[in-house]
C-alpha cells in the first residue's frame, strides 16, 4: 500500500478544476486547524502550539462504509482518546474473532493504531491535543484504510496490518529555514554539539538539549525498542544535518522519530512565506472525481 502526504501549498502552474477543489478543500482544512489553535504554554524557555498541523498521511485504498472496519476504527479512536488523559502513549489492536491478522481485512476489520504526545506535556495538554487530533483525521482523511496526522504536540495513526514496534525510518517530513549563516562557526558548533547531545542521549525517548543560543529536541515512538529507537535517531540528525546545512532552524520527522533545531529566535517559522522550505512526499488528493 501507499501512503502519501497532505501538504498545504497551492501549484499555480498547472490550475484545472480539479486543482481549484483540491486547493480550497486545503485551504478549509488549513483554516479549520488554524482555528482550532487555542492554547499555548511555555515549556524549556519556548513558546508552544501544540495544536498546529505538521502532516499527515492517507492511503489511497479506502474502507466502505457499514463494513466491520468502520465500528473498529471508531472503537480504536475512542480508546485513544480515553487512554490520553491517563498515559501520553499508547498502542492499540483489534484483530478479527479468531484471534490473528485477518488476510482480507476489509471484511475481517483487524486494526492496529496509536498515539504519543510531545514528553513535555503536561497530562490536560496531550489530552486535548490527541482529542483536536482524532476530530481532524476522519476530515484529513475521510475513509482511508490508513492514516497518520502529526500535530505540533501529538501524532496519531491507524493501520489494518499490524506496524507496531517495526523500524521505519522513511521521510515524512522535513522543514528547513531559508536563512541560513555559513560563515557562523559558532552557530555551526552549538547546532552540531545540539544534535549531536539528541543523538547521544540513549536513555529517553524524549530529548532536549541546548548549547549557546540553539535549542532542540527529538523524540521517538513509544512502541520501538531501545536499540531501534536509537538507529532512528541516528537517521533523524544525519538527514537533519544533510537537508538543512547552516539553516537557523530545521524539523525531519521520519516514520517513528523527529528532531528538529533552532536558534534563539527562530523556534516554530513555521509559514513558507516567513523563510522556510518544506518538503513533503507526494500528495493523497482529498476528493472523489
Amino acid at each position: 500500500m501507499f501512503t502519501r502526504t497532505l501538504q498545504f501549498q497551492f501549484q499555480l502552474d498547472s490550475i484545472d478544476h480539479r486543482t481549484i477543489l483540491l486547493a480550497f478543500r486545503r485551504t478549509l482544512l488549513l483554516f479549520l486547524f488554524s482555528s482550532s489553535i487555542l492554547i499555548s504554554s511555555s515549556v524549556h524557555g519556548y513558546t508552544t502550539r501544540s495544536y498546529i498541523f505538521i502532516y499527515a498521511t492517507c492511503s489511497q485504498e479506502k474502507y466502505q462504509p457499514n463494513t466491520p472496519f468502520e465500528p473498529n476504527l471508531n472503537s480504536l479512536l475512542s480508546s485513544i482518546v480515553t487512554s490520553s488523559s491517563d498515559v501520553s502513549y499508547n498502542s492499540f489492536s483489534i484483530v478479527n474473532n479468531n484471534g490473528t491478522s485477518s488476510s482480507t481485512p476489509l471484511l475481517e476489520g483487524s486494526i492496529y493504531g496509536l498515539y504519543q504526545c510531545r514528553g513535555d506535556l503536561d497530562p490536560i495538554e496531550c489530552s486535548k491535543c490527541v482529542q483536536n487530533s482524532v476530530n481532524q483525521i476522519g476530515l484529513v482523511c475521510p475513509y482511508s484504510l490508513s492514516a497518520s496526522l502529526q500535530l505540533e504536540g501529538c501524532y496519531i495513526r491507524y493501520e489494518h496490518f499490524d506496524f507496531l514496534g517495526k523500524l521505519d525510518t522513511s521521510l515524512r517530513y522535513k522543514k528547513c529555514n531559508k536563512n541560513v549563516v555559513s560563515n557562523d562557526v559558532e552557530f555551526l558548533r552549538r547546532r552540531d554539539d545540539v544534535l549531536g547531545d539528541l543523538q547521544a542521549r540513549r536513555n529517553s525517548d524524549f530529548r532536549v538539549s541546548n548549547s549557546g543560543l540553539v535549542e532542540g529536541y527529538a523524540q521517538c515512538l513509544g512502541d520501538l525498542s531501545a536499540e531501534n529507537c536509537n538507529s532512528c535517531m541516528a537517521e533523524a540528525v544525519m538527514k537533519l544535518t544533510r537537508f538543512c546545512g547552516s539553516a537557523v532552524s530545521g524539523d525531519v520527522f521520519l516514520g517513528q522519530c523527529y528532531a528538529r533545531y533552532w536558534k534563539s529566535g527562530h523556534y516554530n517559522d513555521d509559514e513558507p512565506d516567513n523563510g522556510t522550505e518544506t518538503y513533503h512526499p507526494p500528495l493523497a488528493l482529498l476528493f472523489t472525481s
